[in-house]
């Protein structure tokens, strides 16, 4: 009897042991797959707004249609119907609307028309939608925005990112829609 009970004891620390690595290796696994299945989303998102920002010049001449739209064929219609409902199962939401304040994180102020009575920028004329998918932005809305006149000076060469007044130019050299410029 004496040699089974130290056999016991040294059976059960094994199966303890195997036990523990067994549970070891499911997490990990478990947390593999988790990741997998993170990297696969993510992969679809990435893929989606490459495609869809691919489509944007095509909504831009579905849009410059629309606004032609007795001259569009009814065929032509059902198409841009159609295009716009399988777009928007996608997730991708078009945005700007006359009349809502500028957001420079999400409206390129191609122009600015100063209105001394005016508290805020307000865009006052969608020149070009922007589109986002889900909280991402694919490209922002191209707008002319009405406000107040500039608060600041100019800085050399004329040119003054004060405020925005008189025509409003992107940045030269890029710099993204918040980055504005204007000549007093």
């Amino acid at each position: 009897m004496d040699r089974i009970q130290p056999q016991s004891t040294e059976l059960r620390r094994l199966l303890d042991e195997r036990t523990a690595d067994l549970q070891r290796v499911k997490a990990e696994y478990d947390n593999y797959r988790k990741q997998v299945r993170r990297d696969r989303m993510a992969v679809r998102e990435i893929a989606t707004e490459n495609v869809l920002r691919a489509l944007l010049p095509v909504l831009d001449a579905v849009e410059a249609a629309r606004r032609q739209e007795e001259a569009m064929p009814s065929g032509l219609r059902a198409v841009v119907d159609v295009l716009g409902s399988q777009l928007g199962t996608l997730g991708l939401q078009s945005f700007g609307e006359e009349g809502e304040p500028f957001d420079p994180t999400c409206h390129e102020a191609v122009t600015h028309v100063v209105a001394a009575d005016a508290e805020c920028l307000v865009c006052t004329e969608i020149l070009s939608p922007g589109y986002r998918v889900g909280d991402r932005l694919l490209r922002p809305a191209r707008v002319t925005v009405t406000g107040p006149p500039p608060a600041g000076g100019t800085v050399g060469g004329g040119w003054t990112r004060a405020g925005l007044g008189g025509t409003v130019r992107p940045e030269p050299g890029g710099g993204g829609p918040a980055a504005l410029w204007r000549r007093p």
